[in-house]
């Protein structure tokens, strides 16, 4: 009796495990966990590439990958009210916003209100774009990950260790990167990169809108084309998800610099590494914009 026993756990742990599926609500959030699940499954993404987190609307297949997976990672009702509904009520999904003292950057006051019935809350939800709460993030990933998949938690601690390393390294060569345009002054779409900024020290002057969802203001853009015409400017980014029909007409016959910012990294392809490879791009975007002027 006791052979048999034996024998049947041994068959049991020889059988290959079932591979843990992880779903993210957007793709930065997909390319930081795949750093951290490498060797054990690649997590799957809701948002697909061009898709913005701020006017998406859930399609039945959708509600099945959520029902479906073992963990479902998401940041939180001021970055994806449309999944609020269907993660609410689930054991296995972790809400990044809830992270007991994440660095989240407040917003200006101009953010503390309700922009045409969406509330977009009084701290900035692309922490992606920060190092420090994205360190934060990822310990949190790893350890939610070990608890899911306790088999293959040494990989998941291994692959931390790495990410914290890499980041470190990434971080210090943007730093080296950014530093000659600091005081170049420039303009973005939307307000969505405070954390880089801040982080890099970059000289924003302003954005379009606050939201993509909220159509830029009157006096927001004449204050823009009276900056572009003081010759401070030295560059203004729009992004691919969102028509630029409005910068185009607001930089009709001035001599600044254009240039592209995808806080989504949506034309990079998923795979280990690929958050690096995100946050260097940035920085090269805005490091070759910026440039220009000197």
């Amino acid at each position: 009796m006791k052979r048999t026993i034996i024998l049947a756990v041994s068959v049991m742990l020889a059988l290959p495990a079932h591979a843990v599926t992880v779903l993210t609500s957007i793709k930065p959030i997909q390319m930081i966990t795949t750093e951290l699940t490498d060797g054990v499954t690649t997590p799957d993404v809701l948002l697909q590439n061009n898709a913005s987190p701020h006017d998406y609307a859930l399609r039945p297949s959708d509600v099945k990958k959520v029902a479906s997976a073992d963990l479902v990672i998401w940041f939180g009702h001021d970055l994806e009210p449309f999944l609020e509904k269907v993660v609410t009520d689930r054991d296995n999904t972790l809400t990044l916003s809830q992270i007991p003292d994440l660095s989240l950057r407040e917003f200006g006051s101009e953010h503390d209100h309700d922009h045409d019935g969406h509330h977009h809350g009084t701290h900035d939800p692309h922490f992606w774009l920060g190092i420090a709460p994205v360190e934060q993030v990822a310990n949190v990933i790893a350890n939610k990950l070990a608890e899911v998949d306790p088999r293959n938690a040494n990989v998941y601690a291994k692959n931390l260790q790495k990410f914290k390393e890499q980041l470190k390294a990434t971080d210090a060569e943007i730093k080296q990167q950014l530093t000659p345009v600091q005081n170049n002054g420039y303009f973005v779409f939307h307000d969505a990169y405070g954390y880089f900024e801040e982080r890099y020290q970059l000289n924003q002057l302003g954005h379009f809108t606050v939201s993509p969802d909220r159509k830029p203001g009157a006096k927001t853009l004449i204050h823009i084309r009276k900056t572009l015409a003081s010759g401070e400017v030295a560059c203004v980014f729009s992004e691919p998800q969102f028509t630029p029909a409005v910068i185009e007409s607001v930089m009709r016959g001035s001599d600044v610099g254009t240039g592209v910012l995808d806080p989504l990294g949506s034309e990079i392809e998923v795979q280990p590494g690929s958050y690096f490879v995100f946050l260097k791009t940035l920085s090269n975007n805005f490091s070759q914009c910026l440039q220009s002027k000197q």
